[in-house]
């Protein structure tokens, strides 16, 4: 039985076959944890009003990022269906529906509502990032600048595909990604210093502060960001090199990729509140009498000066806004 290679570009035909089974499987994982997320942010917070309307603001979040990232998975799915099915005798076959897949409205949609998405997923970070630093403007004016120019660089991507122009021939789409990428690790890099900052505060209030508790956030921070920028850069080198087979496989995955990055932030923070109180309890001594400050009496009991207890109160107050918000 003699074989037969069809002339077409296989390797692009493979990679939007894998990109969409890879999607399937980060979007399972992207609905497991969304669960998960719904199910942790659901249950009742033990302290105060401020963490169920923070609570309330996360559930409706989650929701409507995985509505849209639903919408923009099944229409992925559904052109790959029309790839090879539904239209496989038109003219160019699979490649050429591939490679122009702007032209029908269905794949359109699935850029929009991903972009949509990663919008609400990138002003969950600046939301953050303001709250942790008590909205200062050195910190507020450059992270909403990158994000205007974000969305600006997705509103122009968005009329040129509109156009029927192919995709993978947007240059305004690297400015997008690298948008994405700086709003990203400037995020994470002004939260771990505020959250260094708070640390050190904590530390000199109270000697005997456990602060292993900020080493634990600022580290999930930096994975998670991690995570999502190496992802996102290996799609810009691919995008800037025209390698279309790279690019297909990563485009059919970001958007759930961002989101789970954030969904592991949101379950650990949401299912963390009573481990963190219980750390807060457990640390602490018997009465008040035993706690440990900077400064002690001659009689060895313990004393505090009126600097000492503003500062322990402003540093309790630092650390109950890094838990609440980060």
């Amino acid at each position: 039985m003699s074989s037969y290679t069809p002339q077409t570009d296989l390797s692009l035909e493979r990679s939007r076959l894998i990109g969409i089974i890879l999607g399937g499987v980060s979007y399972g994982v992207y609905l497991l944890l969304t669960v998960q997320a719904v199910t942790a942010l659901m249950q009742r917070p033990r302290r105060g009003q401020k963490i169920a309307n923070n609570r309330r603001m996360l559930l409706c979040y989650t929701l409507i990022t995985f509505a849209l990232s639903t919408i923009c998975f099944a229409c992925s799915t559904k052109y790959t269906e029309v790839i090879w099915i539904t239209l496989r005798d038109a003219p160019g076959g699979p490649v050429a529906l591939i490679e122009n897949s702007m032209h029908y409205r269905i794949n359109f949609v699935a850029i929009l509502c991903g972009y949509v998405a990663e919008w609400f997923m990138q002003a969950l970070l600046l939301y953050r990032c303001f709250v942790l630093w008590d909205w200062a403007r050195h910190v507020m004016i450059p992270m909403f600048v990158v994000y205007i120019g974000m969305i600006a660089a997705a509103i122009v991507v968005l009329v040129q595909a509109g156009t029927g122009a192919s995709f993978y021939t947007i240059n305004a789409t690297l400015a997008y990604l690298a948008f994405l990428v700086a709003n990203t690790v400037l995020y994470t890099i002004l939260v771990a210093k505020r959250l260094l900052s708070i640390r050190s505060e904590m530390k000199t209030a109270l000697a005997e502060y456990d602060s292993s508790i900020y080493d634990t956030i600022i580290l999930m921070v930096v994975e998670s960001a991690m995570a999502y920028t190496v992802f996102v850069i290996i799609f810009i080198v691919a995008f800037a090199v025209h390698s279309d087979t790279v690019s297909t496989l990563c485009f059919l995955s970001i958007y759930q990729v961002q989101g789970i990055t954030q969904l592991f932030i949101i379950i650990r923070v949401a299912r963390g509140r009573a481990v963190t109180h219980a750390w807060s309890t457990r640390n602490a001594p018997a009465a008040p009498t035993t706690l440990a400050f900077a400064g002690t009496t001659s009689e060895g009991t313990n004393a505090t000066t009126p600097e000492q207890d503003s500062a322990s109160e402003s540093c309790s107050v630092s650390a109950k806004s890094a838990e609440a918000n980060v």
